[in-house]
This record gives structure tokens, sequence and C-alpha cells, in this order.
């Protein structure tokens, strides 16, 4: 779980630079009384899972996650590998666009549960995905 959570960090911190990334949603990039919270509940760590938003919405949610390499493009989560999944356009596709933002889903969510594999590889996939996007 450890490294679980120290990847979920690296990754939380690229992507929040990320130009093509409009917003990151991980713990330990929240306020100090979640980050107070987070100490408190989580021994300080995020834990393993993160959302981020790809600032140009369905379609390139959808080429994001098709373009991804290592990471696999899954509807579930929890795994020892790192997971990605595109929400509207998988298990919210069948859901209105207003039901779906409702639900904190918007067009471009991606979704990671991320994995234990070496930071650099979950890093050159990211890396590389957007570009497709």
């Amino acid at each position: 779980m450890a490294a679980h959570c120290a990847n979920a960090e690296n990754v939380a911190q690229y992507l929040s630079r990320h130009r093509k990334v409009s917003a990151v949603t991980y713990p330990t990039l929240f306020t100090c009384v979640d980050l107070a919270r987070l100490r408190d509940n989580m021994s300080g760590t995020g834990g393993p899972l993160l959302q981020f938003e790809l600032a140009d919405g369905l379609a390139a949610g959808r080429r994001f996650v098709e373009a991804l390499q290592l990471i696999y493009h899954v509807s579930n989560i929890g795994d020892a590998r790192t997971l990605a999944t595109h929400p509207a356009s998988t298990t919210y596709a069948s859901v209105s666009p207003e039901a779906r933002r409702a639900a904190g889903v918007n067009d471009g969510t991606i979704r990671l549960s991320v994995g234990i594999e070496h930071i650099e590889y979950i890093l050159a996939d990211l890396e590389q995905a957007p570009t497709h996007a």
C-alpha cells in the first residue's frame, strides 16, 4: 500500500502541473482543513485513487485512455497494476450529461487506480497519452 500511495502522490503532483489537465482531485492537494483530516484518518497519505479532468472533454478522454500503453483501460479499480477509466464513455455512458455532472463525472474525467509499477513508467505513459487527447 505504501508503494500505491507514493506513486499516486507523484502522479497527482505531475498531473496538477500538466497543461492539458484542468483539475486534479487527490487528498494531498486539498486545503489545510482537509489535510488535517487526512493526517488523522489516512496516516497522511492520499491513497491510491485519483481523478483528473482533461480540458478538451469527451473525445479527449476517449483518446487518452485508448492511447495508454502500460496503464490498463478498465471499468473497475483496485489492482497491483495501474488502471484507468473514462467514466463518461464507460460506466456513465448511458447517463445524461446533467446526471453525470451531478455525480461528479464530467466529459473529460479520468479516474486512476495507481499501481505499484516503477513511477517512471507510469509517468511516461501518462506523458505520451495526452498527445493523443
